[in-house]
């Protein structure tokens, strides 16, 4: 359902499986952000692309990258789209957590604060422990604040990345 209200929304982009009409991650990422600028989402920024380790049992490096969005769709609504999109590049509903996957899209922040509905949690809970959701955020948004912690994305991230002394 369209709303009269635009939002701003921080979406994480993650892929490890070439796609046979795109290519490799890295163009199925540029692919996926064409595909929902296309489906009316207005790409206000979008960060380099990186790559990160797999997490889970996939034995794939990601192609990882952020965009900040802008539309009238309420939070679950965007997430249906998001859900479509992933099936249109491929993704399967069904399967191993974490395993590899030709697209995944995932909501990490929005301008409206928090969110907590029966699919989906605003601020996304893992991102705090997630370098590849935290470095391509802090290229595009580093002054976006956490609505639980108050701290910035450029904050998060250095509190994630910081060296720490060994244990003794």
């Amino acid at each position: 359902m369209r709303g009269y209200l635009t939002h701003h929304y921080l979406i994480a982009l993650g892929s490890n499986v070439r796609h046979h009409a795109y290519g490799s991650p890295r163009s199925v990422l540029a692919a996926a952000l064409a595909s929902l600028a296309d489906a009316g989402l207005e790409i206000v920024a979008a960060a380099p692309v990186i790559q990160s380790a797999p997490v889970g049992p996939s034995q794939h490096r990601y192609a990882n990258s952020a965009a900040v969005i802008s539309t009238d769709l309420a939070p679950e609504d965007l997430l249906a789209l998001l859900k479509a999109a992933e099936r249109a590049f491929g993704r399967k509903q069904r399967g191993q957590r974490w395993a590899a996957r030709v697209l995944d899209l995932d909501i990490i922040l929005w301008s409206g604060g928090s969110f907590y509905g029966k699919f989906l949690t605003i601020p996304h809970p893992a991102m705090q422990e997630r370098d590849f959701v935290l470095a391509p955020a802090a290229a595009i948004c580093p002054e976006w604040r956490d609505p639980i912690s108050r701290l910035s994305i450029r904050q998060l991230h250095r509190r994630l990345t910081r060296p720490r002394a060994a244990p003794r």
